[in-house]
This record gives structure tokens, C-alpha cells and sequence, in this order.
């Protein structure tokens, strides 16, 4: 695609809250009059790949200013990726920390937790390879009796759960070794729906967390909602965007 016509299109839509997939096409045919709507998928394709436009929903995109969030990994979570990569090479998985949420939190928690997210028929197995040589205390799919006697009071607890399917995830490279992590549409829901494990992250902390999450980085809504109905919270996490951050959210919940 010409630059002098992305740049057209970047001058085009930049000052609109959003347009729709019909106004690209209507675009596009200015320049394109025979514009087959087989090669104008590609055009939307290649826009989004050069982060030129981002999808807000289906069928409703913005000109795209904000980065994809990509948090930094430590060596502890590289070295923990290693392992469960070379031992479960089959097996899909998803690894964080949530020391990456400080970004976004209003208090910084001094506590660190991993989580790892893997397919069900590979929690136990996983568990028991990390178990005797882990200096962490591992945590199998913990109930609210673990979670308030036992998380609550570990300095750097890891937690395993099985990975919920179709869950919003992207590959990582780092050092060589590839592995998983999820993204941010996925840790805004597990936030919410896991308000027992996540108990020192809800009320106006977690109001801070969406909100500044919303602000600085690039949300799939479309994602974000599907997974969020795969976990039973949609409108409830619709509702709780609306009242707390309507500005932010207003043209995207319907």
C-alpha cells in the first residue's frame, strides 16, 4: 500500500472517535473504484499488522496511537518458562507475575505472584515437576480456605491453575525460549472474576488498574468481552466500565 495513502487515511480519521469498517471502504474506493471487497480484507489486514489502525470492536476501529502492552520478564519467570516449556512442550500454558500490575495500580504491592495457566490434564503433572526442586511454595488450583491462610501470607507464592480454553494469549521469545503469557484483555477479566484471589486488587484499586490499563494501551474489546463471557462476567464488567469509566468506554458498550 502507497505511504502517501496511509497517510491520507491517518490525516482522514485521525480526529474521529472511531469509524467503521464501512467508512475505510468508502475510502479506499476513492482511491480504488473497482475495490473488490476481497482485496479490501487485506487492505484492513495490513493496517492493523502495521498498527496503523486497531480494532475497538467488531466491525469499529481508531487510528492507532497506543502501544500493544508488552510488560518486561524477569529471569525468575524466563528461568520457571524454560522448564515447564522443555518438560510440557505439548501442552498449552500461560506464565505471569503480578508484579506487572504496579504499572497500572495506584499503591505498589510489595507481594509477588506467579501464575501459570495450564491445559487441565497437565496441573497435577505440573505441580509435582516443579514441587520438590521450586524454592517457591506452589499452590495447586487453591480453594478461599488456601487463598486466605496460605497465599495471603507466602512472600512468593506460585499458583497453578488449568488454562481456560480459548483464553487470550500471545507467544513469547525471550532468551531463547519460547513460551506464553497472557494478554492484557485476559488479566483485566481474571482481575474481576477472580476477586477472591485477587482480593487486594478490588474497589477503587481495580478501578485504577482498568482505568489506566484503558489509557495507555491498545484493548481489544471484542476479545476482552468474548473472554469475559467465557467466564460468566460480561455484563457485569460492561456495567462496572460504565460506571466507573464511562469516558473511556461510551462508543464501545453497546
Amino acid at each position: 500500500m502507497p505511504k502517501v495513502i496511509e497517510n491520507r487515511l491517518i490525516d482522514e480519521f485521525k480526529n474521529r472517535e472511531y469509524f467503521t469498517r464501512e467508512d475505510l471502504f468508502e475510502f479506499y474506493r476513492y482511491f480504488e473504484p473497482d475495490l473488490k471487497k476481497g482485496t479490501f480484507g487485506w487492505r484492513i489486514y495490513d493496517l492493523k499488522d502495521k498498527n496503523i489502525i486497531r480494532q475497538i470492536k467488531r466491525g469499529l476501529y481508531v487510528i492507532s496511537y497506543k502501544p500493544k502492552y508488552k510488560p518486561e520478564i524477569s529471569s525468575e519467570l524466563i528461568k520457571l518458562a524454560k522448564r515447564i516449556t522443555n518438560k510440557f512442550e505439548d501442552a498449552r500454558y500461560c506464565i505471569w507475575e503480578t508484579e506487572w500490575l504496579n504499572e497500572f495500580s495506584q499503591h505498589q504491592a510489595s507481594r509477588r505472584i506467579i501464575h501459570i495457566e495450564i491445559e487441565k490434564d497437565f496441573t497435577e503433572s505440573l505441580y509435582y515437576e516443579l514441587k520438590d526442586s521450586s524454592r517457591n511454595e506452589l499452590y495447586l488450583n487453591p480453594d478461599d480456605k488456601v487463598i486466605d491462610f496460605y497465599i495471603a501470607e507466602s512472600e512468593y507464592p506460585v499458583i497453578i491453575k488449568k488454562l481456560i480454553t480459548r483464553s487470550p494469549i500471545a507467544k513469547r521469545t525471550e532468551k531463547r525460549v519460547e513460551f506464553y503469557t497472557p494478554l492484557l484483555e485476559k488479566i483485566l477479566v481474571d482481575l474481576f472474576a477472580e476477586e477472591r484471589l485477587f482480593y487486594y486488587l478490588q474497589g477503587s484499586e481495580l478501578m485504577h488498574i482498568y482505568e489506566n490499563a484503558i489509557s495507555n494501551y491498545g484493548i481489544n474489546f471484542t476479545k476482552l468481552f468474548s473472554y469475559a463471557k467465557r467466564r460468566e462476567r460480561e455484563q457485569e464488567i460492561k456495567q462496572f466500565m460504565t460506571n466507573h469509566m464511562h469516558h473511556l468506554v461510551q462508543d464501545i458498550i453497546e
